[in-house]
């Protein structure tokens, strides 16, 4: 017996290590072979789990060489030896971390969430060991202190400054001491934020409102149509007879917010409504195994620790160094600009709704969860507008169409659909870019559909960087959105906030597929936070643009071109709501800001006592949150946005003050202008000052007076 137990587990032995050679095997890994797929697309269909591992091992191992080949050069460090040969490093390594990160957000599974668990402290202590390499810093050093005799273009100039900013940034001037210590602050850090992350994912996709036909009381077809779809989705993959039986003839709602809005929305039934709305409310604030406070908590206290390691009075001073606003004074001073008359016009919406809850007869105040659906109400009184009115005319084909449009008209670039490269996903769509002279621009995807299996938000990402070093590399880019799946034959159709989604994250896209710059990491959105959001902000001013609408809003069922009538209560309507959608975003812009403006010496005990302080000290009203709180702030807490939520404002300041430009021209295609633009600030990634862009493109500094109008906060009706 014994025997045939050695003998099992020596076959088993072997058979691990006959997988393990196979996924090390450059003929079987496909992250070890050149990608001859069109355009250098990943080979999904090819790539399992179990290849990401030694991929990223190997990766890790070559990237390490290549820094000792750049260290242990005998020659002196010229910008050729030291700082290029820094940028040609890592391409085993990025190629991994591009396809494994982005499946893990857009299509993850266990194994993809136990791999980015696994690798996290790895990835994080890979890069310590290189930033915190004295041997290249002395040489990046030595290179940066005689910069001015070395003849450098601006690009490289930057590019050095950058460098030498990065290891300086990193601890590369601390004592052997403190950089061990930044070293475990990073591996903590990086495994906290991924657990915040997956634990917020687990959160929104644990909870499901399940209701009868009795319960659907004021919702629309469409609605109720989305609904029983995904319980009829959800009874398919139920695995035993007893979970089938619990989405018969059932509808499931879920935190998702294209299914919570729409139920918010509509439905007649407020105890269901104040269910829902505090489930998403909640999430990551249970008490279970998936809380996030004590993880929140200890990633905000280590972020302080660290900024004090490296000299900062907290990690909010550390971060905007590197922004447009340097300081955190700077960042308080804009967002209180907009606070005041926000939270003003947000109490006027309050009043304004309770008045037609009184004239309905009702005896209770406004709560949260009213608002969407007695805001829809004051607007169907005040604009005439039910937004259920633009949905047909706003399909995901039609949004596209206009985007694309757009794009086409401000710069000469098309766009053409590909059909036979197998992408990660049946959702997925991908586009090849050219530009005006027919030249390959870059490869565009599309992931616009919400599944369980995709994080929350929308967000722009890329499979391959733009360089220009050794040869011409242009981008992959892709676009991940959370729109509403399409029912039965019926097209996906988005509302007028979804389209504006759309057309933010294609603003991203256009930032990473028209960059054009020689260094790879400089390319595309490289540049501060607070600045890569205005191309994508700015594009979003082309989406209200009444002749532009009305070149591809038509009906999905008739054909009928979105009526002028309908436009008209569309723009009369912008600024409808404004107090509310103003005050959630400066609401979690400032608990950002506290959050991360915290002493390294500050005691914090209680994530939900912390978060109450700081929103009562702004007043903010109990009919609304904040539009993230702590325990699902997945921007701060798990993505690049700490210290940095208050971006899109900063950025809106630029691209409200931009898109005047076009406005005071009488053509908002105006040639001249989208050329500057184009050169200006979608081509130049971060190889210059981010102001200096700015004012190339408009030629001026940016005020803040067109977004107050914009947003009807200037006092003007």
């Amino acid at each position: 017996m014994k025997k045939l137990l050695f003998i099992s587990t020596l076959l088993l032995i072997f058979a691990c290590q006959e997988k393990n050679q196979s996924n090390m095997d450059p003929n079987k890994n496909p992250f070890f072979q050149t990608w001859d797929t069109p355009f250098e697309i990943p080979p999904f269909s090819m790539i399992e789990d179990e290849h990401y591992m030694p991929a990223f091992e190997k990766g890790m191992e070559e990237n390490l060489s290549e820094i000792n080949s750049i260290v242990s050069n005998p020659e002196d460090a010229t910008f050729s030896n030291t700082i290029e040969e820094m940028e040609r490093a890592g391409k085993l390594l990025s190629k991994v971390q591009r396809t494994f990160y982005n499946l893990a957000g857009s299509n993850t599974n266990p194994k993809l969430q136990e791999l980015q668990r696994e690798l996290s402290p790895i990835i994080s202590s890979h890069y310590d060991k290189i930033l915190l390499n004295k041997e290249l810093f002395l040489r990046v050093e030595k290179l940066w202190q005689n910069k001015d005799e070395l003849g450098l273009n601006r690009e490289q100039n930057k590019l050095l400054d950058d460098t030498r900013k990065q290891f300086v940034r990193s601890g590369a001037l601390l004592t052997d001491e403190e950089k061990e210590k930044i070293t475990e602050i990073n591996s903590k850090l990086s495994a906290l934020t991924t657990k915040f992350g997956q634990n917020l994912l687990a959160e929104t996709n644990g909870f499901e409102l399940i209701l009868d036909k009795s319960d659907l009381d004021g919702l629309s077809n469409d609605v109720i149509a989305a609904a029983s779809e995904a319980a009829m989705q959800k009874m398919e993959k139920a695995e035993s007879d007893q979970e089938k039986e619990k989405y018969k003839n059932k509808y499931v709602f879920t935190p998702h917010r294209t299914s919570m809005y729409p139920f918010l929305t509509q439905s007649s039934r407020r105890d269901l409504r104040e269910v829902l709305y505090k489930s998403y409310i909640m999430r990551g604030d249970n008490n279970n195994e998936t809380d996030n406070k004590e993880v929140l908590i200890n990633i905000a206290k280590l972020r302080a620790q660290k900024a004090k390691l490296m000299g900062y009075d907290s990690h909010a001073h550390f971060v905007l160094e590197e922004r447009m606003l340097k300081t955190p004074e700077e960042v308080y001073n804009l967002l209180d600009q907009l606070w005041k008359p926000a939270l003003n016009r947000a109490k006027q919406e309050v009043e304004d709704m309770q008045a037609v809850i009184d004239a309905e007869g009702h005896d209770f105040k406004v709560a949260a969860w009213d608002w969407w659906q007695y805001s829809e109400k004051v607007r169907k009184e005040k604009y005439d507008l039910d937004e259920s009115a633009t949905k047909p005319y706003l399909s995901l084909d039609n949004a596209l169409k206009g985007v694309f449009n757009t794009t086409q008209k401000l710069w000469g670039i098309t766009f053409t659909e590909i059909f036979d490269i197998d992408l990660y996903h049946p959702d997925a769509r991908i586009w090849e870019v050219k530009d005006f002279d027919g030249s390959h621009l870059g490869i565009f995807i599309g992931d616009y559909f919400t599944r369980s299996n995709k994080r929350g938000g929308a967000w722009m990402s890329s499979f391959k960087g733009q360089s220009n070093l050794d040869k011409r590399e242009r981008p992959i880019v892709v676009n991940v959105c959370n729109f509403p799946t399409p029912v039965g034959d019926n097209p996906s159709l988005l509302s007028f906030e979804n389209l504006i989604t759309l057309f933010h994250e294609f603003g991203h896209a256009m930032h990473g597929i028209l960059t054009n710059v020689t260094y790879g990491s400089m390319s595309g959105t490289s540049g501060p936070r607070d600045f890569t959001e205005f191309p994508a902000q700015i594009l979003e001013h082309w989406a209200s643009e009444p002749s532009i609408l009305k070149s591809f809003a038509t009906h999905y069922e008739t054909g009928e071109t979105i009526p002028d009538g309908l436009i008209n209560k569309i723009l009369n309507a912008s600024k409808f709501n404004q107090g509310f959608i103003n005050t959630e975003y400066l609401a979690a812009s400032l608990l950002d800001m506290d959050w991360h403006s915290i002493s390294s010496s500050q005691e914090i005990v209680d994530a939900n006592e912390f978060e109450k302080k700081s929103l009562d000290k702004y007043g903010l009203i109990n009919e609304i949150a904040p539009r993230y709180r702590s325990t699902y702030f997945a921007h701060i807490f798990s993505g690049g946005y700490s210290s940095g939520y208050y971006s899109y404002v900063h950025s809106a300041v630029l691209d409200s003050d931009g898109f005047e430009a076009f406005k005071e021209t009488g053509d908002v295609f105006n040639k001249e202008l989208a050329k500057r633009l184009r050169q200006n600030v979608y081509e130049k990634g971060s190889t210059e000052e981010a102001m200096e862009l700015y004012v190339k493109f408009r030629g001026k500094k940016p005020v803040i007076a067109p977004l107050l109008k914009v947003r009807g906060l200037d006092g003007s009706k």
